[in-house]
């Protein structure tokens, strides 16, 4: 059976309108892409500020090993610090090295025990300075400079030392350490500087040494020790 239509002979036919996109449909569009573009900018936007921030402003580390003991926990619920690149960062734009405090805690790289020549990170303390001739003699660190020809001991000089200090560290290891600190580096050695805990600019007695360290490998000092949240401190 075909079905007919009638059709009125009086009239002319009338064409059917072509079927187009509802303009809503281009509007869903178009807000769509609006929302993916800002998603992604979004994104960009926080790897671009999480780079930033880590580059030139603060960033954490996790304290590996016992070498900063008792001033920093490696081992049992390792310590985490936070390292604030502000100094460097304002050093850098001003065209100047960064040159760290005697007694300030910093972070910085080295390539001096790695077997693979890439960098790692080192938390170590600054105790002598560009021309300072740094002495481990009789259990005790020197510094000789021109206000101390004669040489003192830094660290009771340091006010952020952990309290147990003294009962640990019965005695500084390295005996025969003779080093004058070239221009552009620092001489720097581990809070746990009895025995064979930390290597650092120490070289007496046939210890690994790490040297003295370029200005330019020091990422920054340690400003805060954030983890574990009941051992917050400044330092």
């Amino acid at each position: 059976t075909i079905n007919r239509v009638k059709i009125n002979a009086d009239e002319p036919l009338k064409p059917q309108p072509v079927e187009e996109p509802h303009p809503m449909d281009r509007a869903a569009a178009k807000n769509a892409w609006h929302d993916f573009t800002r998603i992604f900018g979004f994104v960009v936007a926080v790897i671009v500020g999480a780079w930033a921030i880590n580059t030139f402003i603060f960033q954490s580390f996790d304290v590996v090993g016992p070498s900063m003991e008792p001033t920093l926990e490696g081992q049992n619920g390792s310590d985490r610090v936070l390292v604030n690149r502000l100094p460097v960062t304002f050093a850098r734009l001003q065209g100047k090295p960064y040159v760290p405090k005697r007694g300030d805690i910093i972070v910085f790289k080295s390539t001096a025990l790695t077997s693979t020549g890439q960098p790692e990170y080192v938390v170590k303390r600054v105790t002598g300075l560009p021309g300072e001739r740094m002495v481990v003699k009789d259990c005790h660190l020197y510094v000789h400079n021109q206000e101390h020809p004669e040489g003192f001991d830094p660290y009771p000089t340091f006010k952020n030392l952990a309290p147990n200090d003294k009962e640990v560290n019965l005695c500084v290891a390295g005996e025969g350490t003779d080093i004058t600190v070239p221009q552009g580096e620092i001489f720097v050695d581990g809070d746990h500087r009895y025995g064979n805990y930390s290597t650092d600019s120490r070289n007496g007695g046939g210890r690994p040494s790490l040297g003295t360290i370029p200005f330019e490998n020091i990422v920054g000092p340690v400003g805060v020790r954030l983890w574990p949240v009941n051992k917050i401190k400044l330092f």
